[in-house]
This record gives structure tokens, sequence and C-alpha cells, in this order.
């Protein structure tokens, strides 16, 4: 079953269908059946379609994002029919659409400077990877807010569902590095910080004294901390070392970038830490149960945009 339905792009339970159907009445074809017939059918669905997948903003609203309730305003203008947004909804369902956030680009980026990126830089990454045997690195920094993304849960109509937080402000600070082959290394401050050179320094030595025998090719971006001075002449000084620059405003490159979105948004939604010493508690268990599941940080990894050009 699972092999007719992969080839005809359907769910086994639509074969068992057919095979009832075929049974009952010695033919695929289906029963007309009673009720009005739908206001979006194939033609009007793929006219839908078409508009869908232009800016919202070609039709006279202020962002480029589509909800059902502006596609109903738009079929209604420009195909002339009358239609709910549990309509719209199954029918972007049924043309394989999704709701969901999009990934953020910067203005600022230069597509020329990464298509450079990609056709010199990558093949210079993997080259060095293959040269010296190493272990493909990819480091990002970030700040852990006290006050957590809340989480959306289940609940009784026309009532409220509270949930507590703390008032209070603040951040730990936290830095890490993802491979190519699942593994995770990561440290975690005692408080919210602006990193410097010494310590994406330490941080590069301490990546060196987990891996005492292999080298790391390390990619991280174009942050002042990552590219002094001092930085450069500490590479400079260890042979199993060899580090790499991401394109500027790229952070979709980044596969660790991926990484921090999933703890935030995951691993520490809606968390109940109350003080900077419970956060950074917290942050160090969740990014060590993640460290220890490596088929969760490939998936994580494979995510990023960036993880496709070293598979």
């Amino acid at each position: 079953m699972a092999s007719v339905a992969k080839a005809f792009g359907v769910g086994r339970s639509s074969v068992y269908r057919w095979l009832e159907r075929h049974a009952d009445s010695g033919s695929l074809e289906r029963l007309p059946v009673s009720g009005r017939p739908p206001k979006i059918d194939l033609t009007t669905g793929k006219k839908l379609m078409e508009i869908v997948f232009q800016p919202a903003s070609n039709f006279g609203h202020e962002s480029d994002f589509w909800t059902t309730r502006r596609i109903v305003q738009v079929a209604k203008n420009k195909l002339k029919i009358k239609i709910s947004r549990m309509a719209v909804h199954r029918t972007l369902v049924k043309f394989e659409q999704s709701y969901r956030k999009p990934e953020l680009r910067y203005y600022e980026a230069n597509t020329d400077v990464q298509k450079a990126w990609k056709k010199d830089t990558v093949p210079a990454i993997k080259r060095a990877v293959t040269r010296h045997n190493a272990i493909l690195y990819f480091e990002d920094e970030s700040c852990i807010q006290l006050c957590p993304v809340v989480a959306k849960t289940w609940g009784p109509i026309g009532k409220k569902i509270v949930q507590k937080r703390t008032g209070n402000r603040g951040s730990v600070a936290a830095i890490s590095a993802v491979s190519n082959s699942g593994r995770l290394i990561f440290n975690v401050h005692a408080g919210g910080k602006r990193f410097n050179a010494d310590d994406i320094i330490k941080f590069l030595s301490d990546m060196l004294k987990h891996h005492p025998r292999r080298h790391l090719v390390v990619v991280m971006d174009q942050a002042p901390c990552h590219k002094s001075k001092k930085v450069r002449s500490f590479v400079a000084t260890q042979r199993r070392l060899h580090l790499f620059y991401l394109p500027p405003r790229s952070p979709e490159f980044n596969p660790d970038e991926k990484i921090w979105n999933h703890l935030k948004h995951q691993e520490l939604k809606a968390h109940n830490a109350r003080n900077l010493k419970d956060l950074r508690k917290l942050t160090k268990k969740k990014l060590a149960s993640m460290a220890r599941n490596k088929s969760k940080i490939l998936g994580i990894y494979r995510m990023s945009e960036g993880a496709a050009f070293f598979d």
C-alpha cells in the first residue's frame, strides 16, 4: 500500500478507499454526492494559488504576508467569488501549503558577495576539511532572555488562560559550535555580556582541547570580535585550527543559528526560571541534553541553508 500511495502522491487511506470503491461498484470513479458543489474547484484553486504566490502588497496590503482573511478579500475582489476562511484553509492544504513563520533575511545582504562566497570560499572550506581530515564546525553567540517565549496551550473557550512569569529583566550569554557530524560544544556565561576577542580565543582553545588530536575548521560570521587582530594572531599560532568567515549579513548560512532558534523557541519555551542563576543552570541543562542527542542536532543542522553547501 505504501508504495502505491507514494507513486500516486496520496496517503494510504486514499488507496484503501479506492479498493473499497472498486469492490463495491467495480470502478474507481467517484459516485456523485449530495450537497452543493464547492465554490473552489480545481480551476479556481489554481487561480487562487497564482495570487497567493505573489506578495500580498501587490494587492493593496501593507505587508507581503498572506492570511486567510486577506485571501478571502482578494478572492472576492479579483475572482468575484465569496468564500469562507475555512474554505480557503482547506484549499491551501489541498495545494500543499502550510501556515508558518518566514525566515528572516537582511535588506543589506549583498547577493553578489554571497554568490562569490559560495563559488570561492565554500570549495576552500571543503579542501581544508579534506586535506586535514578535519571536523567542520559553525560557531555563533547568543543571549538567552529571562523573559521566556510564551507557549500556546489548549483551554476552555471564553476563559482566560494565565501563565505566570518573572517581571525581572536580564539575560545570560552563551556561545556554541555545531558540527556537520552532530557534535555540539557550548559554554554559558553567568550573565549577559558583549563577547570580545578574549572570549572567542578562550572558546576556540576549549574546542581544540575537546579534540586534542584533530584539526578543526571553524566557520563564523564577521563580527568584530571574530575578525580582530588578536583572534587572527591566535589562529596563526594554532596548527590544527583553520578559520573561515561567512559573507556579511548572512545568518541563513550558519547552522548554529538554528541551534539557538531551537533552544529559545522549543527547549526554553515558557521556562520557569525566575533569576539569572536559574536561567543559566536551565540553559546549560537544555544544551547538554541537546548535545547528547546527535540525531536531533543533525536534524537541526540540516534545516540551515548553509548545511546544503557541505553535504
